[in-house]
Formats: structure tokens, sequence, C-alpha cells
């Protein structure tokens, strides 16, 4: 299981590159060394709370947003988890998916 700073430092990286931001480009937005930038991704730094809320403010996102991290984590792969994602597609992306499930599992 990841830490909380590596889970941190994949999603501010993630957001980064949705907005279409280098490293330089954050840097530059929040004030601070790009290297600096670089360690919070890769959990070789943990940034204060000041830097987590310009780092926010410069990726245009709530501090929450930063820390929603759900997706960056393993899940357990369980009936249940795969039922519920399912339950919440509609019909045609559900079966889709299953084709693309029974396809992968032969």
């Amino acid at each position: 299981m990841k830490t909380t700073r590596e889970l941190l430092g994949a999603r501010i990286k993630e957001l980064r590159k949705q907005r279409g931001l280098s490293q330089d480009q954050l840097s530059e937005l929040v004030g601070l060394d790009s290297k600096f930038i670089s360690k919070i991704e890769v959990a070789r730094s943990s940034p204060s709370l000041e830097t987590i809320e310009n780092i926010a403010r410069a990726l245009q996102v709530e501090i929450r947003d930063l820390f929603e991290f759900v997706h960056l984590q393993p899940g357990e792969i369980t009936p249940q988890a795969i039922q519920q994602l399912l339950q919440e597609m509609d019909d045609k992306t559900a079966r889709t998916v299953f084709k693309m499930v029974r396809a992968a599992a032969r």
C-alpha cells in the first residue's frame, strides 16, 4: 500500500499533466524550485500546508482534489466491486465491458 506522501505526489503529477504543465511551469506558478516539485511528485519531500494550497491554486483545483486518490490505489478486485461498477454503467457500456472481459479471459 502506498503512503499518503506517495499518493499525493502521484495526484499532483496527474493533475499537472492533465493541465498540460511541465514541472518548471508549475514551479513558476507556485513560486518554488522545480527540483522541489519533482521531489514532491516522487515522494522524496513533503509539501507544507501553504505549498499544498499554492499547488491547488496553480492547478485550479480545490485542496480536497489533491487528496482524491482512490483511483491511484490498487483496490481489491472482488465480484462485489465489479458488480457495483457494472450497475453504475448504462446497458450499452456494460455489454461492451463484458465482451472485453470475456475476450481477455480466453
